[in-house]
């Protein structure tokens, strides 16, 4: 048996006090954090099943070890002869890996089992696993008769693979480290035997002070990520491991650069550690894929993005059985989440969520649920279990859920009823744990059965019956079996909650008549704003697209809508460096802005006899004949923000929407307005 010190002292301390200690008595108890005791219980569990034994916990969260007597006794005497080891399977692997990406260029097998304290066996045993870990970051581990072990790879994909391994498998001890630094207890040695202390305080300390400085938010998961990148970024070259280029579209004038350039420099200064653009230019990669924007930020930006996150909201509603469709703070959220995670998603980044595990325990239909939409949504982009539980999470809050109510039965119909079916039904529900409760039938019986009272049915043997929809498994259920069951759940969600969905409270308006009067004050005057002020300019001459926006700026300064043309007009040119505004697969452009010289909302279309050449929002550059124009105040309700919202997401709703837009009648754009303006008022504010 491998244990370390601390799992012996969790089992021996939950035999002696069965159900008594919690997770958080046992973390006060040992001195160390939840999450560690929590990373502590998943490797005890493994171990347990060693013993055919199950970790479980109490209705008040108590944990005791489920099993046979017999099998706890022999647990028990295992424990008392075992010398456990304070250096897990993990550590020896992270180890190795640094050993592999720092030193080299090949290693014979023995050296490296000497190095570690491990036997050659245990050595082949542990790089099968890292040839697998380093695949994904498209790093090849080569094994050669009288060469030894080699890995080929570039510079970049070294750090993206040491700096993913760190924060999937020793992100709280990051923590734990960090905090007792913040605190005044100074390691003696390098932390995870990797990272030198005074550089990684260092680090935490300039990182934290730049991004409260730009006021720039993020979740803990990344802020961690972004000191580990940097930390191992300046390490990696100061030990000579120069990132010679790094292919990156990045903008030296971009925010994000600016602000990792002035971290760079502080610390370069700090630690006397030479640095270089291209390492700049790889930690903004990092940090753009992290950003966490403020919500208030994206009110009606990325347009194509919002329209595909109503079609989630929309999809993952209709399969729950409950309306998130008007839910504005939902749309909000996951709007300024899903910009960054998309970008971290096209470079191919790991991501790391500590809580995915917990997550899919506890929402496990509404992560399929989730999962689905995305699938068919973003078809062009893949989206890992990690992502798709943070994304859950949106939901779950916006759901005021603190466990699903759904409870999915199966049943396993078998030839006989017993024998092999009474291990299949097991292996179902501790491989599935969306499936609350397997029945197992004979043929006979199931003949007879109310199919109602089940949400699938799966089988060992093919049914001689055509109307009933079953799944042919093997009596062993395979990995395959477990595919095919879990696909089958995920596209039957909306069957499977049919009735059974609790459906979330009505959203209370407000104990005050106040607030909802304001709110009421808020819509009115937006809208009326939009409708009053809108125009359509046609535009004969032929000029650039900024030539056509000071002019529309201009005229809208004269109507005493704004002040300060070319204030309102730089900001809105600020805004198309950071990124394209033509909206592609159409010949619309949106050009957009916040700022404290607006004095109303604004919404106004241009339309151009010639068109003009812009960047596409995909980066691509595309013919505009239509010119979007809304701008607004900088300070702006949840309502008013929500006005907005309808307007940018109903612009490529479908085909008619996009026609009305680009076409040069302001009668029916204005109809248009109206349609959504009224949809508005029905849905939400006399509705509520």
């Amino acid at each position: 048996m491998f244990i370390t010190s601390r799992e012996k002292s969790i089992i021996e301390l939950i035999v002696k006090t069965s159900g008594k200690h919690t997770v958080y008595s046992l973390s006060s108890f040992l001195n160390v954090s939840g999450r560690t005791v929590q990373r502590n219980l998943k490797s005890i569990e493994s171990i347990l099943k060693e013993y055919h034994l199950e970790l479980k916990r109490t209705a008040n969260e108590g944990l005791f070890i489920d099993g046979k007597n017999e099998h706890i006794y022999r647990l028990i005497q295992n424990l008392a002869e075992v010398s456990p080891t304070d250096e897990t399977p993990e550590e020896r692997k992270l180890n190795l890996l640094i050993i592999l990406v720092h030193e080299g260029p090949s290693f014979k097998k023995q050296v490296l089992a000497n190095q570690l304290g491990i036997s050659v066996t245990t050595l082949t045993s542990y790089l099968d696993e890292l040839a697998d870990w380093l695949q994904k970051y498209g790093i090849t581990l080569t094994r050669k008769r009288g060469v030894g072990v080699e890995i080929e790879a570039d510079e970049a994909d070294k750090r993206h693979a040491l700096a993913s391994f760190f924060l999937v498998y020793f992100y709280e001890d990051i923590i734990e480290t960090l905090y007792g630094m913040q605190t005044g207890n100074q390691p003696d040695e390098q932390v995870l035997g990797y990272f030198n202390p005074d550089y990684l305080i260092a680090v935490d300390q300039v990182v934290s002070h730049y991004l409260a400085l730009e006021q720039t938010t993020l979740t803990d998961s990344d802020y961690i990520g972004l000191v580990v990148y940097t930390c191992l970024s300046f390490q990696r070259t100061e030990a000579g491991y120069r990132l010679l280029s790094y292919d990156s579209l990045e903008n030296h004038e971009a925010n994000e650069y600016k602000l990792m350039d002035s971290i760079c420099t502080e610390l370069k200064e700090r630690l006397s550690v030479q640095i270089f653009s291209s390492d700049v230019q790889f930690l903004t990669v990092i940090l753009k894929g992290s950003k966490v924007q403020d919500p208030d930020a994206v009110y009606y930006d990325s347009i194509l993005l919002g329209h595909l996150i109503k079609n989630v909201i929309r999809d993952v509603s209709e399969d729950l059985h409950v309306d998130l469709s008007d839910d504005f703070s939902l749309f909000q959220g996951l709007l300024a989440h899903m910009g960054p995670s998309i970008f971290r998603l096209q470079q191919e980044l790991d991501l790391f969520n500590p809580l995915t595990d917990e997550i899919k325990k506890k929402y496990p239909v509404l992560f399929l649920a989730v999962k689905k939409s995305l699938e068919k949504e973003f078809k062009d982009i893949s989206f890992p279990d990690d992502e798709v539980a943070f994304i859950v999470l949106h939901f779950g809050s916006a759901m005021l859920m603190n466990e699903e109510k759904v409870h999915i039965q199966a049943v396993v119909v078998c030839p006989t009823g017993i024998g092999t079916s009474k291990m299949l039904a097991s292996r179902i529900q501790r491989e599935l744990t969306m499936i609350n409760k397997v029945e197992i039938l004979s043929i006979k019986d199931f003949q007879t059965a109310d199919l109602d009272e089940y949400d699938i049915v799966i089988s060992t043997v093919r049914l001689p019956f055509t109307e009933v929809e079953y799944i042919l498994v093997s009596p062993l259920l395979s990995e395959k079996d477990i595919g095919f069951i879990q696909s089958y759940l995920q596209s039957n969600v909306e069957k499977l909650t049919r009735k059974k969905y609790l459906r979330p409270t009505q959203k209370q308006s407000g104990t005050e008549v106040r607030a909802l009067l304001q709110e009421i004050k808020d819509v009115h005057a937006s809208m009326e704003a939009i409708l009053t002020n809108f125009k359509v300019h046609r535009k004969h001459s032929a000029g650039t697209h900024v030539k056509i926006l000071t002019e529309m700026v201009e005229e809208a300064e004269r109507d005493d809508l704004l002040q300060h043309t070319k204030e309102v007009v730089h900001k809105l040119m600020e805004r198309e460096e950071k990124g394209g505004l033509g909206i592609p697969n159409t010949n619309m452009g949106l050009f957009h802005c916040r700022d404290d010289k607006v004095k109303k909302l604004i919404f106004q279309v241009a339309h151009l006899d010639e068109p003009c050449k812009i960047k596409g929002m995909d980066s691509v550059e595309m013919d505009m004949k239509s010119l979007l124009l809304m701008l607004a105040p900088e300070e702006l309700s949840r309502r008013e923000q929500e006005i907005l919202s309808l307007i940018s997401t109903s612009l490529i709703e479908d085909h008619r929407s996009m026609m009305i837009y680009s076409s040069t009648n302001e009668a029916v754009i204005l109809k248009k307005l109206e349609e959504i303006f009224l949809d508005y008022l029905q849905t939400n504010l006399i509705k509520e």
